[in-house]
């Protein structure tokens, strides 16, 4: 059998009501980041699916909402930070 790609893996699925689900790999693929970043993203809340054996699976679709709902977080905490002081040059004169 032919390795199929993620959008003919998805289409294939489409009826069913399914996802499939990635490894640590193809997430790590699909997002362009590392092994570590992937552990990061677990250890704050990012979806994993169980299985039946050793290793993660992660759904696409709930890693895209997880991502967006950690992005709206981010963006909010940022928002209602205090403003960052404003750069003001120092007057003194430095010894070349």
């Amino acid at each position: 059998m032919a390795t199929q790609t993620l959008a003919e893996r998805s289409e294939t699925l489409r009826p069913t009501g399914l996802s499939p689900l990635l490894t640590t790999a193809q997430l790590m693929a699909l997002y362009g980041v590392s092994n570590w970043t992937v552990n990061e993203w677990v250890k704050r809340g990012c979806p994993v699916e169980p299985t039946a054996f050793r290793g993660r699976r992660f759904n696409p679709d709930a890693v895209r909402s997880w991502m967006a709902q950690e992005a709206g977080v981010a963006n909010a905490d940022r928002e209602s930070a205090p403003p960052a002081p404003e750069f003001v040059p120092s007057r003194r004169k430095h010894s070349a």
